[in-house]
């Protein structure tokens, strides 16, 4: 039997990734979990394993091409099946349930149930809005699910007849599993063994609904409509459909109105919005044609595609100036006797397998400071009208890796003695360079540091890394002349640091506060003994 991998949700918002390697080859047999691709996400390098045993088929993208989520990756003929194959459908008995065949000319499509939220494997089927045998078309209800966070309506990603429900009301349905079948209009003969998705099926966009808009909607589709954009500002809600056709026309679907529910943009919205702009006059094109000029003049100009790491950077660093109200804090810290701490300890750590670098005593110094000021580790809302204080204390810290630059978080840092804060850095740096950081060490952090000093430089103005609501930069150590209490200049270890902090949440006198804080248990270690749990 011939089976599509689907590739699975590989990060929260990641909708597709690079191919960068495919580390098997069409005809090659493959074991359960073995690595069979290496993908890269705006976030990090994943390896792709396969899920169950058999022997490749046809790989479904090039090395260098950009793979969808919820699409498939490639094709598995598993592994005892091929005799299988020319039995009666009959006696044939699959593993998941398969729709039934509808008649010539049709095909049926399993629909998978795609990521409907941030961690969620899971949904409850509430209500089934069509039966068997209905014609559905594109973008129509076609159920209601209840996650653990909000009720979500699944629309149909195109139009045909519903020839298989998977669930009944009530039962609980599996995310990246058959959630009904959909038989559609096909060109060529189908069999009982072609009812998989294309490679370019495109995933549906679940509509989430408030569980307060689900209740009222029937009776205000103006109120539901406004619950809904509030919920995604910005993005125009549209099928895969939809928006593959915006796409081939350059087109922002922002920019269309929509006439579906809750203001859905349909495939006639765009054919209406283009046919309009095909008759608007010209002179906005020409204006613009000056500001690419230049670079078409140069010779030997080589473009560059911005993907991965860097493309996220780009986006989140544009998000964080243009929405929080940076300020800058800066401060000279004295760390004489706390890198003859870190030498005396350097040892004893070495004998456990732990490179111990100052860095376990900025992050662990850093937690016992948060404790007195919780403000520097809260979140605040959109609106500025709410705070919201995080009880852990995920630490993270800017790392200059393999694909760029990510900030993976150590988590729990007041829960940590130094050794583990210690071996989460060195774990946590080992694992950027080589460009493979896992999903989770990437999200939710609370406060972030900047090791700049460990390249060079002594001052910076480092962005936030929203939605934390400051970040430090450390610059690097240097010896120089100070008075001592007698008026006698000796030779001290010096930094300098540089804050970042959200005014919205932040002022400076709190900012001042806090690093003094910070900075009296560094640059007297033995404090720390006294905050230590």
């Amino acid at each position: 039997m011939l089976k599509d991998f689907i590739l699975p949700d590989i990060g929260e918002g990641v909708v597709e990734c690079e191919l960068v390697e495919w580390l098997v080859g069409e005809g090659d047999d493959i074991a359960e979990d073995q690595p069979v691709a290496d993908v890269m996400t705006d976030k990090a390098l994943v390896q792709i394993p396969a899920p169950y045993q058999g022997r490749v088929t046809k790989l479904y993208y090039n090395k260098g091409e950009i793979a969808k989520v919820h699409a498939p990756l490639f094709q598995v003929e598993l592994e005892g099946t091929t005799a299988a194959a020319d039995a009666p459908a009959a006696a044939t008995e699959t593993p998941m349930p398969a729709a039934e065949v509808p008649s010539q000319g049709m095909v049926s499509q399993d629909f998978i149930l795609p990521d409907i939220g941030e961690g969620i494997v899971e949904c409850e089927l509430v209500e089934w809005l069509v039966a068997e045998g209905d014609q559905v078309e594109e973008d129509q209800p076609i159920c209601d699910v209840m996650t653990d966070k909000a009720l979500v309506q699944i629309p149909a990603k195109e139009a045909g007849v519903i020839s298989k429900l998977y669930y009944q009301k009530g039962e609980i349905a599996r995310v990246h599993e058959p959630l009904f079948a959909l038989s559609v209009a096909s060109s060529v003969p189908q069999t009982a063994q072609q009812t998989t998705a294309q490679p370019d099926a495109a995933p549906v966009s679940p509509t989430p609904i408030s569980a307060a808009t689900a209740s009222s909607a029937a009776g205000n589709n103006s109120q539901a409509a406004t619950a809904v954009s509030a919920a995604a500002p910005g993005k125009a809600l549209a099928s895969p459909a939809v928006r593959r056709l915006a796409r081939e026309h350059d087109l922002d679907l922002s920019q269309v109105p929509g006439s579906g529910k809750n203001g859905r943009v349909l495939k006639e919205d765009v054919h209406h919005f283009l046919a309009q702009s095909s008759n608007a006059p010209v002179e906005p094109q020409r204006a613009s044609q000056p500001v690419a000029a230049p670079v078409a003049e140069q010779a030997g100009a080589r473009v560059e595609p911005i993907r991965g790491v860097a493309a996220a950077m780009a986006k989140q660093m544009t998000h964080s100036v243009q929405t929080i109200p940076h300020f800058t804090y800066c401060d000279e810290f004295d760390l004489t006797e706390l890198v003859a701490l870190r030498q005396s300890l350097k040892g004893e750590y070495e004998q456990q397998g732990v490179k111990l670098s100052l860095m376990p005593f900025f992050i662990k110094s850093l937690s016992m400071a948060l404790t007195a000021f919780p403000r520097l580790n809260s979140r605040v809302n959109a609106d500025c009208t709410e705070l919201t204080y995080l009880p852990e204390h995920n630490i993270g810290l800017a790392v200059d890796g393999k694909l760029g630059l990510m900030v993976p978080n150590i988590k729990g840092v007041e829960q940590r003695s130094l050794l583990e804060v210690a071996q989460g850095v060195n774990q946590l740096i080992e694992q950027a360079r080589d460009g493979r950081v896992a999903a989770s060490d990437l999200s939710g952090g609370t406060i972030s540091i900047s090791n700049i000093g460990a390249i060079g430089g002594t001052v910076a103005t480092p962005i936030i890394n929203a939605p934390e609501v400051a970040i430090v930069a450390l610059g690097k150590l240097q010896t120089l002349p100070r008075f001592n209490a007698d008026g006698e200049v000796e030779a001290r270890t010096l930094m300098q640091i540089s804050w970042s902090g959200d005014h919205r949440v932040i002022d400076g006198a709190t900012m001042a506060r806090f690093c003094n804080h910070w900075r009296a248990l560094l640059e007297k270690p033995e404090r720390m003994l006294m905050h230590l749990r």
